[in-house]
């Protein structure tokens, strides 16, 4: 699908998964290469049309080694392990168009040289590892906070009407209902953070929608009925 070749301002050793975006097209990293030598953000469709997002600088970031993360906002987000205000390495969020920002810098007090793709918890937050750094220079865990709202994970994101999935999320107790893209659902709430509802007959592809006491949540992905 694509031949990464360095001389033509390209990247080379791409070590990290590839991820699907919301779009179709895949999104991924390579630690070396690009326009100043520290790295690029890249995309490539199902057809094999590649292009490179973004360059990274060493002020913005050196290194970039880890997936990305598309959160519920819709941007795409990830960690170099160098570079940044400290050179200690940052966390960046990109645009399925390129538009490239650094969200934090590390110094070292918090992490220095995050090597893990981040997650996102069903509270909105996102979740990474830093290598080295914190209190005994042994790493941290670290949270980033912004302010992105609550949401339901589906443990599957297809299955048949009449057929039960899994949903992932916190503040279940209580629940009053569950509906897959606006038709009502049976639902069994195993605990405050997990659980059932089968497909119901009538449902269509879209979102799953949980009604808790706090509020409504919606599905980070759509979910597809199948046939």
């Amino acid at each position: 699908m694509h031949s990464f070749n360095v001389q033509n301002f390209d990247a080379y050793y791409p070590d990290a998964p590839l991820i699907e975006g919301g779009d179709g097209d895949f999104y991924g990293t390579a630690p070396y290469g690009g326009k100043y030598g520290y790295g690029i953000v890249f995309r490539i469709t199902r057809t094999g049309k590649y292009a490179i997002l973004h360059s990274l600088n060493i002020s913005d970031g050196d290194s970039p080694d880890t997936a990305l993360l598309q959160a519920t906002d819709g941007y795409f987000y990830g960690v170099a392990g160098g570079g940044g205000q400290h050179n200690d390495g940052v966390i960046y969020r990109i645009t399925p168009g390129g538009g490239y920002s650094v969200i934090y810098s590390f110094d070292g007090t918090n992490g220095l040289a995050p090597d893990c793709a981040l997650v996102q918890h069903t509270n909105g937050k996102l979740y990474g590892v830093a290598l080295e750094g914190g209190t005994y220079n042994y790493g941290t865990f670290f949270s980033l906070d912004l302010g992105l709202g609550p949401f339901v994970s589906l443990v599957s994101t297809s299955e048949r009407v009449g057929h039960s999935i899994g949903i992932l999320g916190q503040g279940f107790t209580g629940t009053t209902g569950v509906s897959f893209n606006g038709t009502s659902a049976k639902f069994n709430v195993a605990s405050d953070t997990y659980l059932t509802a089968t497909v119901p007959t009538g449902a269509t592809t879209g979102f799953v929608t949980v009604a808790t006491p706090a509020g409504k949540l919606k599905s980070n992905r759509k979910f597809q009925v199948l046939q």
